[in-house]
């Protein structure tokens, strides 16, 4: 089982960040991994929606499905899925602070089958990968 968190402030308000961090369309924008997402239901999104998302790791495009698990504007956000030979769940809270947004980024994966062996170089590639997509969030709400 792969488990960390990710914490960073952003001089922006909790809302612009959860509006940003919630909209797949938007991920090609500041997640380097991001090839395509969309929403895969209708309107008002939610806990229950779901998403379609392309993305690239470990030099290959993995396609997966990602249903959202925690819908709490502007405070939380998670969402659950599955891409190639891993399962994972993501959990984003973002709390007023100072003159801007703490974001905690809370992942927790598992492996399956043969890649069980290699769970240790998938969390640091997860790790790499998140700490990446939240400086490009970062990036493009304090541009």
């Amino acid at each position: 089982m792969i488990n960390f968190d990710y914490q960073f402030t952003v001089t922006a308000t909790p809302q612009e960040v959860f509006d940003l961090f919630t909209d797949p369309t938007k991920g090609t924008e500041w997640r380097e991994s991001a090839v395509s997402a969309e929403w895969t239901s209708d309107p008002p999104h939610g806990v229950g929606s779901t998403i379609k998302a392309l993305d690239k790791a470990l030099g290959r495009e993995i396609a997966s499905t990602q249903e959202i698990t925690a819908w709490d504007p502007p405070n939380k956000n998670g969402f659950k899925g599955a891409s190639g030979p891993m399962s994972f769940e993501l959990t984003a809270t973002f709390e007023a602070h100072d003159n801007g947004t703490k974001a905690t980024i809370t992942v927790q994966a598992e492996s399956g089958g043969l890649f069980k062996i290699a769970e240790n170089l998938f969390a640091k590639q997860m790790e790499k990968q998140v700490t990446a997509d939240m400086a490009g969030l970062k990036r493009l709400l304090e541009s």
